[in-house]
């Protein structure tokens, strides 16, 4: 169990706080900011189950506040589904205890999510192509969220690709990251990861995490939201790279 003092609790409030404005920007992030940077003082596996709370209720006010709940969930059921199977599947590397593994798989996933932010062109899925793709998009997705905890590859670029308008697609990604986030809890729960501690502060962390939603929201009409962007998969790719190499260089 991971001894909560207040300065780690402080720290966890921060990251939730900082992870909430990124979301509050750009409307997505929030896991994937939390991950980065808890994942760089803990464990993976304790900054995973620390993300279930406040993941679940910032995406689920992301998901049902859109217009088309149940036309999206009946186009992307096959992609959730696999996600579903995925995420449980591939926590078994997250719930390890080779946290040498976990960490360099987290760094590889924000490296590469940042990297195609920063240099990938849009692309366009066609009606044919989506109905293939989309199982294996989702349990490709599940297989790197139950592994890293990061919920976003290739998710997020595929669903991107989509023929979505944009609050359908705000709302797709709410939806897939419901889902990635319901399925992590059952992988966590299944490798015995869970402990009261965790989720007590999980819950507690929800607060910073709206009140950054709040703020970062608040502070889109004085900023590009394009160059807030960029800012932040650059330094999604710094922390990245800084985890991936990390235990080589405790060797």
């Amino acid at each position: 169990m991971l001894d909560f003092t207040s300065p780690h609790v402080l720290a966890i409030a921060l990251t939730f706080f900082l992870a909430g404005i990124v979301k509050g920007v750009t409307g997505m992030g929030l896991p994937t900011v939390a991950m980065g940077v808890l994942g760089a003082i803990m464990p993976p596996v304790s900054a995973a189950s620390l993300l279930i709370v406040p993941s679940f209720v910032t995406n689920c006010w992301q998901l049902f506040t859109g217009p088309n709940f149940l036309g999206l969930l009946s186009r992307l059921w096959l992609m959730m589904l696999g996600i579903v199977l995925g995420t449980i599947a591939g926590s078994w590397l997250l719930t390890s205890a080779d946290t040498e593994w976990t960490t360099i798989a987290l760094g590889v996933a924000l490296m590469l999510y940042g990297g195609y932010g920063l240099l990938a062109r849009p692309v366009a899925v066609t009606a044919n192509v989506e109905r293939v793709l989309s199982p294996m998009v989702g349990l490709l997705t599940g297989l790197v969220t139950g592994g890293t905890g990061v919920f976003v590859i290739p998710a997020v670029p595929y669903l991107q690709a989509l023929d979505l308008g944009k609050d359908d697609l705000i709302q797709a990604l709410g939806l897939s990251f419901t889902i990635s986030t319901v399925a992590l809890t059952i992988g966590l729960a299944d490798g015995g990861a869970f402990h009261p501690g965790n989720l007590m502060v999980s819950a507690l962390a929800v607060v910073p995490a709206l009140l950054g939603m709040w703020f970062g929201q608040s502070v889109r009409r004085y900023i590009s939201p394009a160059t807030f962007r960029r800012g932040f998969l650059i330094c999604l790719v710094l922390l990245g790279l800084e985890l991936a190499v990390r235990p080589f260089l405790q060797v």
